[in-house]
């Protein structure tokens, strides 16, 4: 049982405290609930974009990195399609620190057309080594418009193109800052050797003169239902042909969503697993494959991914991938299988909570979802799910008219 206190200030930053004796650190991590979803669609990848801005000096601070590092600590941040996250950790003797340089971040970015011309080449290069410069790198440019027509997830983090992030100025950044990143649009947990009443008492003194802002509130379009398959294929330069599948699923809110990831876990959750055991160790059909969850917030995608082995051909290798799923539609699995899968759910989530960084991060997710107590209830919700759920699931979404399908194949 993680225990934690939570509070909000004034101006609307939700606060939660989390302490943990056992270690001299402090992690301080930053939910802003702003990600790809949150774009202009003629605009996209300002999320990403801001993640490198948020790095380049703001009102006060011309250099983030280096007074953080004086005090002992270190820093990172990603952005997902949902939200972006800023973490940090230091001493817990220097823990003002944190709270000096991140409310001079959430109060303003210094904008000023160098720092945004240096961060906009750093991410078009980022863009071009993950999505062109790599193999298979851009097959996401084109299974989330596949699989997605109207809800934002249709876009990668990164964005659409280049364009949109060369395109961006100053004025662009300066909008889509003070109408997201806002005390009242942000989620801030601290994790370690602290105590809530002194954390509370900073979070007020740093962060509670920070003024509520009105925040761009952009109606999310829901999915409509997927009524017929969908197929793509793609030839380019690579070593070996790839499938992609994506099947829409549920919501990570949604009580199915447990019974979802196990059954991903029973297809491809290590070499026993049934992908693995079948279709690269048995058939050497595959190369690689495995089964997996988008892990976005709104309904995902369940996607499976394979490399096939050489010289298989593509409609072979889409046959017996074909059969797998059949298998594990039509006939219930094992009491064996389940609590294989189950275990290796539970440990990891214990072993994430020994981490006071992962706590952190997983405090603020969970409080994004709708209430951080969700922490706690995680191991009793896949110790729940029972082989007729999984079998459930499977046929309710591994069907084809629910899957976008990429053959990304060798140039021959």
């Amino acid at each position: 049982m993680i225990k934690y206190d939570k509070f909000v200030l004034d101006n609307g930053l939700t606060v939660i405290v989390h302490q943990d004796k056992s270690t001299p650190f402090v992690c301080m991590n930053i939910l802003y609930k702003v990600g790809a979803i949150h774009e202009n669609p003629e605009r996209t990848g300002f999320a990403h974009l801001f993640e490198h801005l948020m790095f380049g000096g703001s009102t006060n601070i011309p250099d983030y990195d280096s007074p953080l590092q004086v005090a002992g600590g270190d820093n990172n941040a990603f952005t997902t399609s949902d939200f972006t996250n800023y973490y940090l950790n230091l001493p817990k003797e220097n823990i003002e620190t944190a709270f000096w340089l991140e409310s001079d971040r959430m109060l303003s970015l210094d904008f000023n057309q160098k720092s945004l011309d240096t961060q906009k080449n750093v991410v078009i290069e980022e863009f071009k080594q993950r999505y062109f410069n790599q193999p298979y790198g851009d097959v996401w440019l084109y299974l989330r418009p596949l699989a997605y027509k109207e809800h934002p997830y249709q876009w990668p983090v990164i964005g659409k193109k280049t364009e949109h992030i060369a395109d961006a100025n100053l004025d662009n950044v300066k909008d889509f800052f003070f109408s997201h990143y806002a005390p009242n649009n942000a989620i801030m947990c601290v994790s370690g050797n602290v105590e809530t009443e002194n954390i509370k008492s900073l979070s007020e003194k740093w962060f509670g003169d920070i003024p509520r802002r009105k925040l761009s509130v952009k109606d999310i379009k829901k999915e409509p239902k997927q009524k017929e398959a969908r197929f793509l294929k793609l030839e380019r330069d690579i070593p070996l042909d790839a499938i992609y599948k994506a099947y829409h699923m549920c919501d990570k809110n949604n009580k199915e969503f447990f019974a979802t990831d196990l059954l991903s876990d029973v297809l491809s959750n290590g070499e026993s697993s049934r992908l693995y055991q079948n279709l690269v160790k048995e058939k050497q059909i595959f190369q690689s494959i495995d089964a997996y969850l988008s892990g976005e917030v709104d309904e995902g995608l369940f996607i499976f991914s394979g490399k096939l082995a050489p010289n298989i051909d593509i409609e072979l290798a889409e046959k017996e991938l074909q059969k797998e799923i059949n298998m594990i539609r039509e006939e219930v699995i094992s009491e064996y299988e389940l609590e294989k899968v189950k275990n290796k759910v539970i440990s990891n989530l214990i072993y994430s909570e020994v981490s006071y960084m992962n706590k952190a991060l997983n405090l603020c997710h969970y409080e994004l979802l709708g209430n951080a107590e969700q922490i706690n209830q995680q191991a009793e919700q896949y110790k729940r799910v029972s082989k007729d759920d999984i079998q459930n699931i499977a046929k309710n979404i591994l069907n084809d008219t629910n899957c976008s399908t990429i053959h990304y194949l060798k140039k021959r």
